[in-house]
């Protein structure tokens, strides 16, 4: 019989196993009705002598005559010595999105600081709702362009996620799971300075919020990131056997560090003073964490909650209307980064007129370049150095 999609639509589902009727107009195609009601269009055709059978789509995601097309096409694939049932296994077995993240956070994890890796997790919960299921050959620039596009509302994020998946591509064409890396040549978004420091009265206010948090482990912290210029990271996974408190030196082992190189930092009286206040010990966390179920202690590991909170009481800290189920909920988003810590300590001491060179080693940078940024702050203090001997001579010839 040729088949219709009003025939199709009164198929009846057989008792057991399967029904299959075939169509008279092109050769091999059918259709198949299961038991349990699932109706499949199908290809039937041999292959070196072998009577294969393939799947193509099912009813009605496929209307009958769209695919008596396909299997037109596929009789055609056929008589090449095309096998379209062993196409379509090779296909299934095709590393997909979802296999790549995997690797590749087994690939990085080791590798990678705790911050970046959670926020690279971030950024794959993003990504795995869209491409989960893709193969990763099957994943084309324009793909990646629609993406990074869809995101231009935040540039900063559309382009670290650009920039994570030239990272994942770059690997899979590595392990042979596609030929070319389709993030490459897609131009970034332009991004604002994410630039940001704390003025001495927002310092101040922030200082009396640290003061009254109930939270003084975690207030600790926040003291500790201020008075060194060190990462979050860096502070939290601390242990107390890396502080001389006579010599006031803090040696921070190399893997703690960005560069992957052991840095020996010198503390200031009022770090040491704060040291000092939480009582050293030999060993063990500078900030321990909750105790583990056999009774282990750990270090603390985000600052998370307490960042939003000692941000809201400090006054750096906008109000959010989210919907919530039954009313509207008032959340608060800080206005700066903890990071934005480490620009306060840097930005403070290079306009206080200490060089650029010697503010890079505290924070530990490797590349001068990289304490750059800090230049026009210098310029600031400069300027405001030349202003003083202008006034000396103004009031020498008053």
């Amino acid at each position: 019989m040729k088949l219709t999609e009003t025939m199709v639509k009164k198929l009846e589902p057989p008792a057991v196993g399967y029904d299959l009727y075939w169509d008279e107009e092109v050769p091999g195609f059918g259709v198949r009705i299961t038991a349990a009601g699932i109706i499949s269009f199908v290809f039937s055709y041999r292959s070196y002598g072998k009577k294969r059978r393939h799947t193509i789509e099912r009813y009605p995601v496929l209307s009958v005559e769209a695919a008596r097309e396909e299997a037109r096409a596929l009789r055609g694939n056929v008589r090449k010595g095309e096998d379209p049932a062993e196409q379509k296994r090779h296909l299934k077995i095709e590393p997909t999105f979802t296999e790549l993240t995997e690797r590749y956070l087994e690939t990085v994890a080791a590798k990678k600081r705790a911050g970046s890796l959670r926020n690279d997790r971030g950024h794959i919960r993003h990504l795995l709702p869209r491409w989960g299921t893709r193969q990763v050959k099957a994943i084309t620039q324009r793909d990646v362009e629609k993406l990074h596009s869809d995101s231009k509302a935040t540039p900063y994020h559309a382009n670290r996620l650009l920039a994570l998946l030239s990272k994942m591509f770059n690997l899979a064409v590595e392990w042979g799971w596609c030929a070319r890396n389709p993030a490459v040549g897609i131009k970034k978004f332009d991004e604002d300075k994410r630039e940001r420091w704390l003025t001495v009265d927002e310092l101040q206010k922030l200082g009396e919020a640290l003061d009254n948090y109930h939270d003084q482990n975690a207030a600790n912290v926040i003291r500790l990131l201020l008075l060194t210029g060190a990462r979050e990271g860096e502070a939290l996974k601390a242990d107390w056997s890396q502080f001389d408190m006579k010599r006031g030196v803090w040696t921070k082992p190399s893997h703690h560090t960005k560069q992957k190189k052991i840095e020996h930092v010198p503390l200031s009286n009022a770090a040491i003073a704060l040291l000092r206040m939480m009582k050293p010990k030999e060993s063990g966390p500078l900030f321990p964490g909750a105790p583990a179920a056999n009774g282990s202690i750990s270090s603390r590991v985000t600052l998370r909650r307490p960042w939003k909170q000692v941000c809201k009481a400090a006054g750096l800290a906008t109000a959010i209307e989210v919907n919530g189920k039954r009313r509207t909920i008032t959340r608060y988003k800080p206005t700066l980064r903890i990071h934005d810590l480490r620009h306060t300590y840097a930005s403070h001491l290079v306009s206080s007129g200490v060089s650029l060179h010697i503010v890079g080693k505290l924070l530990g940078h490797t590349q001068a370049s990289t304490t750059q940024r800090y230049a026009h702050v210098a310029d600031e203090a400069m300027r405001e150095a030349t202003e003083r001997f202008g006034k000396i001579l103004k009031d020498a010839h008053a």
